[in-house]
C-alpha cells in the first residue's frame, strides 16, 4: 500500500470550494522542490489537482485561493478565464481547451484528506538535528 501523507481535515475546503497548498515533492536527485496544488469539494467528493493550468504552467489563482467561479462549479484559471470541469480537470473553455489539469490520487482517511501515490519531502520544519538528551530542567523558588 502507498504512504498517506494527510493534507488537511475534509472540514476545511468547504463545499463548492477549493484550496491550496504549497508541498515539496522529492526529486531524482535527492532534494525537493515545492509542489502546489489544489484540493477542491462538491458536496462529499473531494478532487485534487495540480495547480498549474496547462496553458502556460502558470498558478491557477491569481488571487490567493481563489480557483472557483462564483457558482462553485468549476475550476477557473485567473490568469486566462480558462474552466476546467471539477471531477475530471478536462478545460471546456479557454486557450487550452481539449486539455487537462493534472489529477492527484486523494484518499479520504478518518476525516483527513490524504494524498498518496507520490514521493513528497520530509517535512520536521527544519533540517535542524535532534538533540541526543533532554535539556536539563531546574525549577528554583523566588
Amino acid at each position: 500500500m502507498d504512504t498517506l501523507f494527510a493534507i488537511c481535515a475534509t472540514y476545511a475546503v468547504e463545499d463548492g470550494q477549493a484550496a491550496g497548498f504549497m508541498l515539496m515533492r522529492k526529486q531524482l536527485d535527492g532534494g525537493a522542490k515545492p509542489w502546489p496544488i489544489l484540493i477542491a469539494r462538491k458536496g462529499n467528493n473531494f478532487f485534487g489537482f495540480e495547480n498549474a493550468c496547462p496553458h502556460q504552467s502558470l498558478r491557477l489563482d491569481t488571487v490567493p485561493g481563489e480557483f472557483m467561479d462564483e457558482e462553485g462549479n468549476f475550476i477557473t484559471c485567473g490568469n486566462h478565464d480558462a474552466r476546467f470541469d471539477l471531477d475530471t480537470g478536462h478545460c471546456f473553455i479557454g486557450p487550452c481547451q481539449g486539455q487537462a489539469l493534472t489529477p492527484i490520487k486523494l484518499i479520504i482517511d478518518d476525516g483527513d484528506v490524504c494524498l498518496t501515490g507520490v514521493d513528497l519531502a520530509e517535512e520536521d520544519g527544519l533540517d535542524i538535528p535532534e538533540p541526543d538528551e533532554m535539556p536539563e530542567v531546574q525549577i528554583t523558588s523566588d
